[in-house]
């Protein structure tokens, strides 16, 4: 995933990039805890929304900061960690983008 930023982007794939995290549930009230405990962790919250068969909800929060391949692996075991503890049905995993020059969405 590192090597296909580099080549296909041109990032600096081990610097400051915009993350983006999903988590999933069928209920939206299941993720409204997770969201804020994950705003006080310093992530921004982008949204909840409903599949378009409005079976499950998907969490979008996101935050600027750098990952190699290992811190990479360990944040997902933490965000794993945090949808078991907070009964979630899954952590949907990631999306990555540069930032911005005007920096995240509010």
């Amino acid at each position: 995933m590192f090597d296909d930023m580099r080549r296909e982007s041109g990032w600096n794939a081990t610097g400051d990039l915009l993350w983006g995290y999903f988590f999933t549930d069928p209920k939206l009230d299941k993720l409204k805890p997770l969201a804020a405990h994950l705003v006080s962790l310093g992530y921004r919250f982008v949204s909840i929304y409903e599949t378009d068969d409005r079976s499950t909800h998907f969490l979008h929060v996101e935050r600027v900061e750098a990952h190699t391949p290992a811190s990479l692996f360990e944040h997902t075991a933490r965000m794993n960690a945090l949808a078991s503890e907070f009964g979630i049905a899954s952590y949907d995993g990631m999306d990555v983008g540069p930032v911005s020059s005007a920096g995240p969405r509010d």
